[in-house]
């Protein structure tokens, strides 16, 4: 019998932003073969994490997604739903809105942020009292003048590899101190699993460094450096292999009336980043267009090359936005067109 250790995360009930939670298991099993089918649901204090009131606080932690923890000997993530003591979802349980059963949806989710010194409070690459060069270097740049945060990013690729979340790639981005990761999965619901654990990756991996990881849209307020958001690239079988300039058209049609409902659940304080600026479009107004990053939505020109077979580019998701609320706004948009 060995000892294995199951790291269960959920998000909290917090509002406008959901934090991630979690706590170690420790479990005795023989030939643990890191499988859903042998994990069993878990409970917590609802009522420490705005899910619950004192008087009857236990939530349940029902595991959705399970993968090998790099950094532990025997040890386990394990994403959980949270779900109300008689198993229906609570209210903050963004995945079980998901309208994907058959994983007909594939999602490419571009996560930007900002590494943060927790001395300074500043980005990384940041004076205190001041500002670094202005921005124009730092994109994808190499070399100490203008590349900040190096070790941890490539530390957390490799933990996210590790772990067999498909990692897709890391860059640099425009502001300094301001870096991206890249994952896509087929199945909305799994796109979602992986971010939120790459994240609990990410944001455990700082305690060692003396950072913390920003994901607010707009951290710089409102100053001449660039925010952060999380463009969410997606497809179904019609996109993919419709070959059809008309039926594109008419799914980015079906995004214009409902606007403000993507835009509720596509993060906090979103409109101090989408604000016609830095490759963004206004939170006011809805565009469409071929390789425009300047739009709302980019049909990528590489969709068009192929004959209109491929996906299309959400450039409004927030850095903080919860990606199983995103996808489930796109699904639910996307199906309303077909």
């Amino acid at each position: 019998m060995a000892k294995i250790k199951l790291e269960y995360i959920w998000l909290d009930g917090y509002e406008p932003t959901q934090n991630l939670r979690s706590k170690t298991k420790v479990e005795e099993h023989e030939n643990f073969k890191g499988t859903l089918e042998e994990l069993g649901n878990w409970s917590f204090d609802g009522s420490s994490t705005k899910q619950a009131e004192g008087g009857s606080s236990d939530c349940l932690l029902v595991p959705v997604a399970i993968y090998p923890d790099p950094t532990r000997i025997n040890g386990y993530l394990v994403m959980s739903e949270v779900m109300y003591a008689d198993g229906t979802p609570h209210p903050s349980n963004g995945r079980a809105t998901i309208d994907d059963d058959n994983d007909d949806f594939w999602f490419g989710f571009e996560q930007e942020y900002f590494i943060m010194d927790t001395k300074t409070l500043l980005p990384l690459g940041f004076p205190v009292g001041g500002y670094p060069a202005p921005q124009g270097m730092y994109y994808c740049s190499v070399g100490g003048k203008n590349t900040h945060g190096r070790k941890l990013v490539e530390e957390h690729a490799d933990l996210c590899i590790a772990a067999g979340i498909n990692f897709e790639g890391i860059n640099q981005e425009v502001a300094c101190g301001q870096w991206e990761f890249q994952l896509f999965a087929k199945g909305a619901k799994k796109a979602g699993d992986e971010i939120w654990v790459a994240r609990y990756l990410l944001d455990r991996l700082t305690e060692k460094y003396g950072y913390y990881i920003e994901y607010h849209p707009k951290p710089l307020g409102d100053t001449d450096w660039n925010g952060s958001g999380m463009h969410a690239n997606f497809s179904n079988e019609v996109l993919r292999t419709c070959g059809d300039q008309a039926t594109y058209e008419r799914i980015c049609e079906a995004f214009r009336p409902v606007t403000a409902e993507h835009i509720a659940v596509y993060g906090a304080y979103n409109e101090q980043r989408l604000t016609g600026k830095h490759e963004t479009a206004s939170i006011h107004d809805f565009s469409y267009g071929v390789s425009d990053r300047g739009c709302s939505i980019r049909i990528p020109l590489m969709t068009v090359q192929k004959g209109w077979k491929g996906w299309l580019e959400d450039r409004r998701p927030a850095s903080n936005g919860d990606p199983y609320k995103i996808a489930a706004r796109i699904i639910k948009t996307v199906k309303s067109a077909l």
